[in-house]
């Protein structure tokens, strides 16, 4: 039986030392790398949170006084995030991969959308 084994590496390459090391970890251990940029909110779903979760947090232009007042206001919403929003950005992967794909690693419209918290 063959198996195998993704690795995500965060992190771009050759600018940082946690890249370097992947990378040379990988040249020891025979191990094919992907070539795909650092930043692809394409297919980083969770990207579509931190911008609905940042808009939220500051509503109404609000500030906070303190980095433990912005830190609670952070986890709240967080927890307020529902399960039915996680579960449809996951189910939405097999699309934007595809949409990618098709697009030749050029930008999909996954790149701006919003979902409703």
């Amino acid at each position: 039986m063959k198996f195998s084994l993704i690795i995500i590496h965060l992190g771009t390459l050759l600018l940082c030392n946690s890249s370097l090391a992947a990378v040379l970890l990988g040249l020891k251990n025979k191990i094919s790398l992907l070539d795909h940029p650092a930043c692809s909110p394409d297919l980083n779903p969770i990207e579509n949170i931190w911008g609905r979760m940042a808009r939220e947090v500051y509503k109404n232009g609000h500030q906070f006084q303190t980095v433990d007042a912005l830190r609670e206001a952070i986890f709240n919403t967080w927890s307020n995030v529902p399960t039915s929003l996680l579960e449809k950005l996951a189910s939405s992967m097999p699309k934007r991969l595809f949409e990618v794909i098709n697009k030749n690693g050029g930008a999909s419209h996954y790149r701006v959308l919003f979902l409703t918290l």
